[in-house]
């Protein structure tokens, strides 16, 4: 089997630029590298199939070629095709519900993920703990749980901010409560004054 140079080589130069724009951190670059590097591959699958041939259909021929062209090689481009349509599909869609939320087309670090990587191996304890549930340590359900915010803030923090939380959420509920007694007592005053003018009117 003889082998197109040309067409190894525009395949590697494909593949190259697609992971290139593949580490770039705009979706819509990332979209552009993995069809390059799709079509790339395709372009490799072409060259492995052979020489061109006679279609693979008996008593067809096409030129002056004696043997018939692989067949497996064509079914898989089209295959890959297909995906590749549907993998930029689904990028598209990531991209334009990235841009609804952030307006930008960039991939930022992920936190969590920095933060779990800067773990102490020997201090379980020391990785970001996402349960609102449970305590890091323990293990335990906790209320505090889900005052723990993305600062990774202390004990103590999260305690005074539950507890002044707690104060702000009982003055609301006792000042709803007085609201609701006085509008009750003008109510009941409002009554006796109409009945008073009522008797008073008879």
């Amino acid at each position: 089997m003889t082998a197109d140079f040309a067409l190894l080589l525009l395949a590697g130069i494909l593949c190259a630029a697609g992971v290139y724009l593949l580490l770039e951190r705009a979706i819509i670059k990332i979209l552009l590298g993995i069809m390059t590097m799709s079509n790339g591959v395709n372009l490799l699958i072409l060259a492995s199939g052979g020489a061109p041939g006679n279609p693979p259909i008996r008593g067809r021929g096409s030129g002056d070629h004696l043997a018939d062209s692989d067949p497996l090689a064509q079914a898989m481009i089209l295959t890959a095709i297909v995906i590749t349509a549907g993998v930029g599909a689904f990028i598209l869609a990531l991209a334009y519900r990235s841009y609804q939320f952030t307006t930008m087309d960039e991939v930022a670090d992920d936190a969590e993920d920095a933060k779990i990587a800067k773990r102490s191996p020997q201090d379980a304890a020391s990785a970001p703990d996402r349960d609102a549930s449970d305590d890091p340590t323990t293990g335990q359900p906790t209320e505090l749980g889900e005052h723990v915010d993305y600062e990774d803030e202390d004990l103590e923090d999260a305690e005074a901010e539950a507890e002044a939380e707690s104060r702000a959420e009982a003055a609301a509920k006792a000042e709803a409560l007085a609201r609701v007694e006085e509008l009750r007592k003008k109510l009941a005053k409002n009554e006796r004054r109409a009945t008073d003018d009522r008797k008073g009117g008879n």
